[in-house]
């Protein structure tokens, strides 16, 4: 019985992150000419060690309070991302609309009411946070994209705490890391501190995006000198291994309907009415999304990369550890390699964050900070179960629900740790922590129900 309780909770918690990310995230999936989805998704750098240049940077900004450090590098970061902009569709040959100008403008006005209804006028829909309302303008939509974002984060977050979370993942990174940013706080925070350090700027990407061809082009204008890019050979080769991988699988799970289902929960896999298979929803385009993050990495063979998640990207677990508040990839040398040692240090990294955290009385239970350090938490903690450190696992999704009550995936991925082992009544009050922090949220009701009918 508790076995087959911690399928439901699986069940629930995949059809429980697709809602709630296509609310909240930017950072979603990105459009492919043959999958169906509701959602869209410079100049040479400095080479310098982070950690050594934040001296001449910290002398400038010691005189300036957190919220003027935010304010100039929303600006910077806005000017930097037209002249970005401006660079592309000169490229592509696009006419930049007028209201892109006004949009960029609303940014360095500083005037979150002005940059979000500017923001919303180059919207097809207005529901669509991140579907432009033209093809030309999805050519050159990123830098408007990671602008507003950026304005957004600043807005939403305490300006301290956003330097704080930024710079924490910065600061984790080693010289010519690449690092791919998954949630909204993760990718754009990251992203504008980095474009407005003095200090080396890294290779910066969402995962999320990789399925759209315009995303591609944007990171080959961006970064092509820098390392092998990802083509649109590469993203139709990426769609057609998933294409297949699904067609086998569905055609398992239609031939032995009483075996463990292979698609997938959340994942829309079905046969047309010509017998083509058809796939649509965020778990599919994140699926291909995976597939060409491990292309862009197989393509840099030579290159380190660090990922924030979004959606966990299991397939890259076996040689992943944790790094800061982040993800290192492909670990190959022993000494770096994820030891038990390895993972009692990220426990002690979290544990003496939470504790800063929450007491801290700027950032309240349910602030937009709060959730992205809960979700960073998850992840990490998430890799430690992957890689057998149950213990510590348990340990990390504690406080990750200790930061946030009701962090969807730290609820969820706890209740499922401790149900699989026989422990629901513990996880009884995960559950009723969950309800009172977000009593508007009826998936955590259903889930205590649940749970008290299995005990």
């Amino acid at each position: 019985m508790l076995v087959a309780v911690g399928v439901v909770l699986v069940l629930i918690l995949g059809g429980f992150l697709l809602k709630r990310s296509g609310k909240e995230r930017l950072e979603d999936a990105a459009p492919n000419p043959s999958i169906t989805t509701d959602k869209m998704v410079a100049t040479d750098c400095p080479r310098l060690r982070r950690g050594a240049s934040l001296r001449s940077e910290a002398e400038t900004e010691g005189k300036e309070t957190g919220q003027e450090i935010v304010a100039r590098k929303v600006i910077q970061f806005s000017k930097n991302r037209r002249d970005l902009l401006y660079a592309m569709a000169k490229q592509l040959k696009v006419e930049v609309p007028d209201d892109v100008e006004r949009f960029f403008q609303a940014v360095e006005s500083g005037r979150w009411e002005e940059i979000d209804a500017a923001h919303r006028a180059l919207l097809q829909d207005e529901k669509q946070l991140n579907q432009p309302r033209s093809a030309d303008l999805h050519q050159i939509w990123r830098p408007i994209q990671e602008t507003w974002g950026a304005a957004r984060e600043a807005h939403n977050w305490p300006s301290q705490k956003l330097l704080d979370y930024g710079n924490a993942i910065l600061d984790s990174l080693r010289p010519g890391m690449v690092y791919a940013g998954g949630t909204d706080p993760g990718c754009f925070i990251a992203t504008m501190l980095n474009e407005t350090s003095d200090a080396e700027r890294h290779i910066m990407l969402t995962q999320n995006a990789l399925a759209d061809n315009t995303y591609l082009n944007y990171l080959s204008f961006q970064y092509g000198d820098r390392m092998a890019a990802l083509t649109e050979q590469d993203s139709q080769s990426a769609f057609q291994q998933y294409i297949s991988d699904a067609q086998k699988r569905l055609q398992h799970d239609q031939q032995f309907p009483n075996e463990p289902k292979q698609i997938k929960p959340g994942e829309d896999v079905r046969l047309d009415e010509n017998g083509a298979v058809k796939v649509s929803g965020q778990i599919a385009v994140m699926a291909i999304n995976e597939k060409l993050f491990q292309m862009l990495m197989g393509k840099n063979p030579d290159v380190s990369f660090a990922m924030e998640e979004s959606f966990p990207f299991s397939s890259l677990y076996g040689t992943a550890a944790p790094l800061g508040p982040v993800m290192e990839m492909r670990v190959e040398d022993g000494q770096l390699s994820f030891t038990a040692e390895r993972a009692a240090q990220s426990v002690d990294y979290w544990r003496a964050a939470v504790q800063s955290l929450v007491s801290d009385p700027d950032i309240p239970q349910a602030s937009d900070a709060r959730k992205a350090y809960a979700k960073l938490i998850s992840s990490q903690a998430g890799l430690l179960q992957d890689h057998k450190f149950t213990a510590q696992a348990e340990q990390a999704f504690r406080l990750a629900t200790e930061v946030c009550p009701s962090s969807p995936e730290a609820v969820y991925r706890l209740i499922n740790l401790l149900t699989t082992q026989g422990r629901t009544a513990e996880a009884l009050p995960v559950a009723e922590n969950a309800v009172r922090a977000a009593p508007d949220q009826p998936q955590f009701k259903s889930l205590l129900a649940q749970l008290r009918t299995a005990r």
